[in-house]
């Protein structure tokens, strides 16, 4: 009897060693990606911050706190704190914009879902650097907007629009409102409209149907959707540096400014540290709230 159990024991121990092998196999690109190209480099950024700037640029391999004692100084704080709110007023309008049109595309036939879809997609195949650049076309002094504006008689003098805050959430928006989209599609595509027409069966109304049934089991694909936008809007410096100039100064053009203009890397990597610790807080809520779901 023990003779037979023995060699069905080992059949079971070879099978579990092949699937974890498979297993190591299957992780290994992904995990020596995320090593080479997320983890060392966030690493050396973490070990330059610690180190003296040199005289012409790079880094001395002193030890100082100097830099992190420059973060005393108000300017990075209000310029961290400005690029938060214009972020988060970013991600709250392309989340007003974004999940209707989702529904829309959500709930059509799968001939004209795929269109939309198709359309959403489509600005992704011009560099983003073109189309921030289009938009100071659109809205200058001469632009298309204002010209429109005054052919309706609804202004009488151009309108200051380029090189505005303004300018730049209109820019973070465009940029970045398939990044709502898309999640939010994804997350409704698969919600189960039976249980609308049961709570409207009940006697709850449309906005109340909406508040109480869909939202809730449509809140992954916000969270989702609302990460995805706020993470690189925070750090994003094409779209300030373009159509903000000095009006629209976010902290991501003062980290590039540090490591291009400045020479300073360690200064820059500490600013870094800085804007990914804020952006650690909305990661986190995102996966605990996943946990407890």
């Amino acid at each position: 009897m023990i003779a037979r159990q023995k060699p069905q024991h080992q059949a079971v121990s070879t099978l579990e060693n092949r699937k974890r092998l498979n297993l190591a196999f299957l992780l290994f690109p992904g995990t020596l990606w995320l090593l080479l190209f997320f983890l060392i480099p966030l690493l050396i950024v973490v070990l330059y911050s610690f180190f003296e700037r040199g005289t012409y640029g790079g880094v001395l391999w002193e030890f100082t706190l100097e830099h992190y004692q420059r973060l005393q100084n108000d300017v990075y704080w209000e310029l961290l704190a400005r690029s938060v709110g214009l972020a988060l007023l970013t991600t709250a309008i392309c989340l007003l914009m974004g999940y209707p049109m989702a529904f829309f595309i959500a709930t059509r036939d799968t001939r004209w879902r795929n269109t939309l879809l198709l359309l959403i997609i489509i600005p992704f195949w011009t560099n983003f650097l073109v189309r921030t650049y289009a938009w100071i076309i659109l809205l200058r002094q001469e632009g298309v907007i204002n010209v429109v504006l005054q052919q309706l008689n609804l202004i009488d003098e151009p309108l200051n629009l380029v090189f505005t805050p303004f300018a730049v959430i209109i820019g973070l928006i465009y940029g970045y409102l398939p990044f709502m989209i898309l999640p939010l599609y994804a997350t409704i595509e698969r919600f189960n409209f039976a249980l609308v027409e049961a709570a409207q069966d009940l006697g709850a109304s449309d906005i109340k149907t909406f508040f109480r049934i869909v939202l809730p089991l449509t809140k992954r694909g916000i969270i989702a959707g609302s990460l995805l936008v706020f993470i690189p809007a925070v750090g994003a410096f094409i779209t300030p540096d373009i159509l903000g100039g000095a009006k629209g100064l976010m902290i991501g053009n003062v980290i590039q400014d540090q490591f291009l203009r400045a020479r300073n890397t360690p200064f820059g990597s500490v600013l870094s540290i800085l804007m990914m610790a804020v952006i650690l807080v909305p990661v986190w809520f995102y996966f605990r709230v996943a946990e407890d779901e």
